[in-house]
């Protein structure tokens, strides 16, 4: 997961992962201090060549990815 944190404006990322049964259970990776949406988009295009991992999104409510103008989070979640 990549939350955007606009009061800091960092983006931070999360491994989140649950079992059956059980409670989510989410660890903090890494903080991007580096809060830019096209040098965001630029490792996410890196990251997903070489992992096959589901990437979801808070935080990023109508905004819009800078190259290609898709959204990058329709609606938001119940973390937000």
């Amino acid at each position: 997961m990549i939350a955007n944190d606009t009061y800091d404006q960092t983006y931070n990322v999360f491994f989140n992962s649950q079992r059956v049964n059980e409670r989510l259970k989410s660890v903090p990776l890494h903080k991007l201090t580096n809060y830019d949406l096209v040098d965001l988009e630029r490792l996410l295009k890196q990251l997903r060549q070489t992992i096959k991992l589901t990437i979801e999104f808070v935080g990023f409510t109508g905004e819009r990815w800078p190259t290609s103008q898709k959204l990058i989070q329709r609606k938001q979640v119940s973390l937000e």
